[in-house]
């Protein structure tokens, strides 16, 4: 029979011969690494067309890194009265759009995790039929024209707010995250529904609160399309609608800026500092729940 330090050592033996690399983990390290720069040089090119001269963006010289540092396309941004109320106004607009949704994510999800909650397959069923089927644009179009919502703020607000996939996410985290066991306890306590959401569900369920709020403000956020069907003043576009505008029109620079005249940045360059110029506040943002992203997106990973 194998002596203990025998077995010890095949135990050492056998775990340095797991944490060796193989050539799979290399070639899926450089798949990785082919994925990540699809995503990050794309932005960086764009952040140095943002803060290079005209002459350097069309002589077609920028890269990777700015040319001839110019920041005059941000000066006229921030200049302008239409651009700087627009982020601000989509700020509020996604802060609303976020906390309502979650809300009613968080309203819906609970009692669909409870198990004494009587006809709960029959509502799940429900809130899954409109992930396949919708009415379409038309009839939405009726909808928000018959409920006096056209050119109104809150047309970009409430018919998206609840969104049914981010719903069946935290109803799955709260199944298998907080046992019966809590429940019964909160109950033996004295505890009713309502005391048991605010205190026990809720504290136990930063992560996928953290996570399901940053897929609501990033979906905010990057929408326009909304905008487009919905609001015709001005000053209820959001940014995104503008800077779509922007990049589409000829002009560039004419679409978007109240005050074109004192622009001294070429259409392509104001483009790209536009485009900055909406991607940052999401960007300073993801920081913050980082780590709470990266426990919600591993719901059901693990089993235990």
């Amino acid at each position: 029979m194998a002596t203990k330090a025998e077995k010890a050592k095949a135990r050492q033996l056998k775990a340095g011969s797991l944490m060796r690399p193989r050539v799979s983990d290399y070639i899926i390290a450089v798949i990785i690494l082919i994925l990540s720069l699809t995503c990050i040089l794309p932005f960086l090119h764009v952040a140095s067309k943002s803060i290079s001269s005209n002459r350097a963006v069309l002589s077609k010289e920028v890269f990777l890194w700015p040319v001839d540092v110019n920041v005059d396309a941000y000066g006229s941004i921030l200049r302008d009265g239409q651009m700087t109320w627009s982020l601000g106004y989509t700020v509020v607009i996604t802060l609303l759009f976020t906390l309502i949704g979650m809300i009613i994510t968080i309203c819906a999800a609970y009692p669909l995790a409870r198990k004494g909650l009587k006809g709960r397959p029959v509502f799940a069923f429900i809130f899954m039929f409109t992930m396949y089927f919708s009415a379409g644009l038309i009839p939405e179009y009726l909808l928000i024209n018959s409920l006096n919502l056209l050119d109104n703020p809150w047309s970009l607000i409430l018919p998206l707010c609840f969104a049914p996939y981010n719903m069946l996410i935290m109803r799955s985290f709260l199944v298998s995250t907080i046992p019966d066991s809590l429940y019964e306890a909160a109950e033996l306590d004295g505890a009713n529904n309502f005391q048991t959401l605010f205190k026990v569900v809720l504290p136990l369920s930063k992560s996928i609160i953290a996570t399901l709020s940053l897929f609501y403000a990033v979906g905010r956020w990057n929408a326009y399309a909304d905008a487009k069907y919905y609001i015709t003043s001005r000053k209820w576009q959001p940014i995104q609608y503008l800077l779509s505008a922007m990049v589409n029109s000829a002009g560039g620079d004419a679409m978007s800026l109240s005050d074109p005249n004192g622009v001294t940045s070429t259409p392509e360059v104001l483009q790209a500092a536009a485009i900055m110029f909406a991607t940052i506040p999401i960007l300073l943002v993801y920081p913050f729940v980082q780590k709470y992203f990266v426990k919600g997106v591993m719901i059901g990973a693990v089993k235990g």
